[in-house]
């Protein structure tokens, strides 16, 4: 079930909440750091992630699940939030150039469908980031923040996911290796835990932040063409003379033969 709309505004309020923030942010810049002006959409609760990337873009939108409920964003001027139906997009077919979809797929009830739709809305060759907690990571472990809620996912589980709904797997990345405790010390070290972490590709990290890449065409099963064989021809028995049927006669019902 989607992590009430007000209990993740106040998470990314608490200095816990900005440390996640600048580091899942680095991630998905690094991945989309010089990105043309195009139409990107926000599934979930991406705001803290689209915020950056809004000046450069054509047009910015975010969509919430129902379930979590919908704030105004951004802030000031006119609202580019609004409260939809994850599995049910009110978009047209290829009417979004990027997706970036965070605390959405592990709290999704149908997560399938709901990547089918993002299918749908992409622009040929469109490009979306997927964020979600990593299943051997300390903050799926822990239920104090919006990462430890729903069904975390291993590496190959969302690769198998994001292929299964016809996207390609291109670069993915992992992010939050501090441990999610709101202690002053841990906050101070965030980054110095971050790059120990990359450097040492230690599998702790809170969250993968994997790019795909929308497959233009849909797989086609193969199957193997079986040939007819010749037919041989059939030899038919010639009807001989007919047989007969009556019953034989013994040697008292025979006629006397003279001899």
């Amino acid at each position: 079930m989607p992590v009430d709309v007000v209990d993740l505004k106040s998470f990314y309020a608490t200095p816990l909440g900005v440390v996640a923030r600048r580091l899942v942010g680095r991630a998905i810049d690094s991945l989309w750091g010089d990105m043309p002006r195009q139409r990107l959409l926000g599934i979930g609760y991406a705001t803290p992630y689209l915020a950056p990337f809004r000046p450069r873009m054509e047009r910015t939108l975010a969509f919430m699940p129902a379930m979590q409920g919908v704030v105004n964003w951004p802030p000031n001027g006119i609202s580019s939030s609004a409260l939809v139906e994850p599995t049910m997009q009110p978009l047209l077919d290829a009417s979004i150039d990027r997706v970036i979809i965070v605390h959405a797929l592990e709290t999704s009830d149908a997560p399938e469908e709901l990547l089918s739709e993002v299918w749908r809305i992409l622009t040929p060759g469109g490009r979306m980031i997927v964020v979600v907690p990593n299943r051997r990571g300390l903050w799926a472990r822990m239920d104090t923040t919006p990462f430890g809620q729903g069904l975390p996912y291993s590496r190959s589980q969302l690769t198998t996911l994001l292929r299964r709904t016809l996207f390609s797997p291109e670069n993915w990345g992992e992010a939050l290796y501090v441990p999610p405790l709101r202690g002053r010390l841990f906050l101070r070290a965030a980054v110095a835990w971050e790059r120990a972490g990359a450097r040492l590709s230690l599998p702790f990290a809170g969250v993968y932040v994997m790019e795909a890449t929308k497959q233009l065409h849909r797989p086609v099963t193969v199957r193997k063409v079986r040939r007819a064989r010749s037919l041989s021809p059939v030899l038919l028995p010639t009807p001989g003379p007919p047989v007969p049927t009556g019953r034989i006669p013994t040697a008292d019902e025979s006629p006397n033969i003279p001899t």
